[in-house]
């Protein structure tokens, strides 16, 4: 399994819809985030932050110290195993990569796994791009294949990275209210969890990975059958 459409679904699942409203500020903060480092899909994150009643000057404050930072930000990807040997990619966006390597390590150590080299885990994963839609008709998916959609999974739209900008108004046009959109990595061939212990053990892993604030995403090829 990968991508935080999945993920998510998983999370609601085991009751975890009770978020407290700080971090629902935190997740619509690093959709907006994202949104502005790639230039895709910001007036949509904008949107899930109003809906979730983040305040109009929290907006602005964010938009405004990711435009001061950004001259000083340098991407960087790391690349490993997590328990249970699950492949994992964590982007990353920072001033001082020592000191995020170093963060990083110590999460993988303390969660029984290890860092690699680079390219010790890329091969293992696709990148694709990711539109997550709140409802998805069949007969809207038709027009989408035609348009270039790869797969569809629940109300994720899958497409080509080179698609991603092309579908995302294609979805508008077809009046699909669009939740969330990214470029993710999807692993060839998952590791299949065998047990909720195992499952708790990878998402706290992850969910600690991305509480840091320079973790852009985090990619976990597992996947995991109740």
């Amino acid at each position: 399994m990968s991508g935080h459409s999945k993920w998510a679904n998983i999370k609601n699942r085991k009751g975890a819809q009770d978020k407290k409203r700080s971090e629902a500020f935190t997740k619509v903060s690093r959709n907006i985030i994202t949104a502005l480092r790639t230039g895709i899909g910001l007036q949509e994150a904008i949107n899930r932050a109003k809906e979730v009643n983040m305040p109009k000057d929290n907006i602005e404050r964010l938009i405004a110290r990711f435009e001061e930072r950004k001259a000083n930000l340098v991407n960087y990807e790391f690349e490993g195993f997590g328990p249970y040997g699950v492949p994992m990619i964590v982007e990353v966006e920072t001033d001082n990569k020592n000191r995020i390597l170093g963060e990083i390590r110590l999460i993988f150590r303390n969660y029984d796994g290890n860092l690699g080299e680079e390219g010790s885990v890329n091969f293992l994963f696709d990148r694709v791009g990711e539109i997550i839609v709140e409802t998805l008709p069949e007969d809207k998916e038709l027009e989408l294949i035609d348009e270039g959609a790869v797969d569809f999974e629940e109300t994720t739209i899958l497409v080509s990275p080179t698609d991603l900008k092309k579908m995302l108004n294609k979805a508008g046009e077809l009046g699909l209210v669009v939740s969330e959109s990214q470029l993710s990595m999807r692993a060839k061939s998952p590791v299949v969890l065998k047990s909720d212990e195992e499952l708790n053990k990878i998402m706290e892993m992850i969910e600690e990975l991305e509480e840091n604030d320079d973790v852009v995403n985090v990619f976990a090829g597992f996947d995991y059958h109740e």
